[in-house]
């Protein structure tokens, strides 16, 4: 927390190809080393395979619902009360929720073993719009984490 004042977001700029300011914060997310041309040709030629494989869909569509699919509702949160460490469950809100999604995303497809990134890009947002793959796991697991632990919900911040 800053000690002098509030600190504002900096307001994102819209993606010159469909006008969204969520392409531009995964594409962000996905950059490495500063080359934002790169990442954004790599997020592009992504989404454009995965809405050829969904029957030439909007990309913009097929995008958003991959990142609605994969954002988590409830999380959980380390808090100690009384000397004991207890994992409480909280709902995720909206903003962060989809900062989750975009970062287990990227986290997981370049983790995968396609050749180039857009292919695995493309093969993990499949992958979320059939349910399956190592990001929807990763929320199934974050939601039965918080399942488990609804006993000390009454411990939440």
């Amino acid at each position: 927390m800053p000690r002098r004042g509030h600190i504002s977001r900096k307001e994102l700029l819209s993606d010159p190809v469909y006008n969204s300011k969520l392409i531009t914060r995964f594409v962000n997310n996905l950059m490495t080393g500063g080359k934002k041309n790169t990442a954004s040709r790599i997020f592009y030629s992504a989404i454009e395979r995965v809405s050829k494989k969904q029957n030439g869909e909007n990309p913009l569509e097929v995008f958003k619902k991959a990142i609605d699919a994969a954002k988590p509702i409830v999380e959980v949160k380390s808090r100690r009360i009384g000397g004991a460490n207890y994992q409480v469950p909280i709902e995720v809100k909206p903003e962060r929720g989809v900062a989750l999604a975009i970062r287990w995303i990227i986290t997981y497809a370049r983790a995968r073993k396609e050749k180039t990134m857009a292919d695995r890009l493309s093969g993990e947002i499949s992958d979320i719009l059939k349910n399956e793959g190592a990001t929807m796991k990763k929320r199934d697991e974050t939601h039965r984490m918080a399942e488990a632990n609804k006993a000390f919900a009454h411990y939440r911040l």
